[in-house]
């Protein structure tokens, strides 16, 4: 049993002609509008599909495509229905399934019927199915639109050489679709393996109007008498995805554009079966920054990786209905709720759309500081827990800590560093870098003096546990007796307590090291530096050392730019 007609010649991998066999002329035509606020045509209720293959990860391009669905549905008060396509049996996992369905329930997309909630359209998997399929496929055989083929591998791979000797496309070109009953009783007497073919018109075209990308025609000359039964009996994708889709009422089919030439076979097999076909809407593809397809070399891609890294779901949520869709206005921010309201399928656009990390960053920063802070604050203590930094997840340091942080951090994962940057007192590496030499010629050194005077005092402390308000009072003092203001002031300030030229809030971020220590929540992995060891090292600082070593760095540079 050589596997006869195990290669799927007719699903276009192969075979994509026919030159024998019973021919009719025919035109079909389907005409796909959307009134006003994609009102459904004729009152009927909207009901949509995501239909995944369970064989890998939730990926970005099938999470936008069921976004869109989603939001059509709701948008309309239609159905949003799940439906796993599993009929590659080699490949298709349960445990791939249940992670897809994880994923979409983490970014809110609730379906009104599938596999784990049933529904009066199921089976929901179309590995349950079958039963359905070959009643269908009976119905064609009856009807005249298939018949069963027996040529073997080996005469199909003859087929395919002799039409690339010829320099043709390739074709079917065996008996099957002219046989005589005779000859099929006699293969069937045999236990011949077969495959049902279905019957392609040789002529006449195939049309849609497709919602995104306008009118779309296919000859049906270019296509082959394709496979719907394979020998094994398992239906084949085009076959299941069409019968699926008719008996399960869906009224839009919106998808991405790699399905288009999949709706010659499908619009073929409507017509042959009597069903009303669906309005199609094919969806362009997103691709990486350099304009190429979307893969794992250009970092995360699977919806599961953007949670783990901290990506918040409305956030996803609200960056996926960007690609490849705008609701007219400047706005970049929205709800769920926004999107449902403003959704409309003729704002869906037909260009690629570019998968932008920085902008789907910005997107989260946005979502992550309109949260309420008792919302941020749970979130960040886990995150540190996880990340080994604190031993507990509430408290006044992870408030005050969250405070410092929220406005500067985009995603979750990113306020790990951040904490640990806060935590940290890096003097000496910013002491050896170029920005911090106008501030070493302008007299840092003196500066330095002045903190460690007051520290020596209690002045510091005394400004830091008096709130915000003392802790300037205390600065401006300092700058009066230093004669300094602005940024000849404060920089220096910052540089010399938090070994940084950049940061939050000064006095703040020292009162937060004081309750990390003093509370005991901070992990020695978190390497917090106390303010009693900023001024050890402060102290220690050889100031005419750092001076000479900045200005053979400047010497150096201005050689190399000559």
């Amino acid at each position: 049993m050589a596997g006869a007609n195990s290669v799927e010649y007719g699903c276009g991998r192969l075979f994509s002609g026919s030159l024998i066999g019973p021919r009719e002329n025919e035109r079909v035509l389907t005409r796909a509008s959307v009134k006003g606020k994609d009102e459904p045509k004729g009152g009927k209720p909207v009901r949509v599909r995501f239909a995944p293959s369970p064989t890998g990860n939730l990926h970005v391009g099938g999470a936008r495509t069921a976004l869109f669905n989603y939001l059509f549905a709701k948008s309309t008060g239609g159905k949003f229905i799940l439906r796993v396509e599993d009929t590659d049996l080699e490949r298709s996992t349960r445990q791939s399934e249940e992670a897809m369905i994880r994923d979409l329930k983490w970014l809110g997309l609730e379906w009104d019927e599938g596999p784990d909630n049933g529904g009066e359209f199921g089976p929901y998997r179309q590995s349950e199915r079958n039963e359905i399929y070959q009643q269908y496929v009976e119905k064609l055989l009856k009807s005249g639109n298939v018949y069963r083929c027996f040529c073997s591998d080996e005469e199909l791979e003859a087929m395919r050489e002799e039409a690339k000797a010829k320099n043709l496309p390739p074709r079917y070109m065996g008996k099957w679709a002219s046989a005589s009953d005779a000859e099929v009783v006699f293969e069937l007497s045999k236990g011949t393996p077969f495959t049902y073919r279905f019957r392609v018109p040789q002529e006449g075209n195939i049309t849609i109007n497709d919602l995104i990308r306008g009118e779309v025609s296919w000859s049906q000359d270019t296509l082959g008498d394709f496979v719907v039964l394979r020998s094994n009996g398992q239906p084949v994708y085009n076959f299941c995805v069409a019968v699926d889709d008719a008996t399960m009422n869906i009224t839009h089919v919106i998808r991405a554009e790699e399905h288009l030439p999949n709706t010659l076979r499908q619009a073929l097999i409507y017509k042959a079966l009597g069903f009303k076909m669906p309005q199609f809407g094919h969806v362009s593809l997103i691709l990486a920054p350099d304009r190429s397809k979307l893969s794992k070399r250009h970092g995360a891609t699977s919806v599961g990786q953007f949670q783990e890294m901290g990506y918040l779901p409305a956030a996803m949520v609200n960056y996926l209905a960007l690609l490849g869709w705008n609701d007219g206005s400047e706005e970049e921010i929205f709800t769920v709720q926004q999107l449902i309201e403003k959704f409309s399928v003729d704002r869906i656009t037909k260009s690629a759309a570019i998968f932008d990390l920085a902008k789907l960053g910005w997107v989260n920063g946005q979502h992550l500081r309109a949260l309420p802070v008792e919302e941020v604050s749970k979130m960040f203590g886990e995150q540190w827990m996880r990340a080994g930094l604190i031993t507990h997840s509430e408290g006044p340091f992870v408030t005050g800590g969250v405070a410092l942080l929220q406005n500067g951090t985009d995603i979750l994962s990113d306020s790990t560093q951040a904490l640990l940057d806060l935590l940290a007192y890096p003097l000496h590496s910013t002491l050896a870098s170029k920005q911090v030499k106008e501030f070493v010629d302008d007299n840092l050194s003196e500066v330095a003096q002045a903190v460690l005077a007051a520290y020596d005092s209690g002045d510091v402390q005394a400004a830091i546990d008096g709130g915000h308000d003392t802790w300037q009072k205390w600065v401006k003092s300092v700058g009066k007796a230093l004669k300094r203001k602005g940024k000849k002031l404060f920089m220096p300030i910052r540089i010399l307590l938090t070994g940084r030229m950049q940061g939050p809030d000064i006095g703040t971020t020292l009162a937060l090291l004081k309750e990390g220590e003093s509370s005991g929540i901070v992990t020695a992995h978190a390497a917090l530096v106390p303010l009693k060891q900023r001024i050890e090292i402060l102290r220690a600082v050889d100031w005419s050392a750092v001076s000479q070593q900045l200005s053979k760095a400047a010497e150096g540079s201005a050689v190399l730019a000559h």
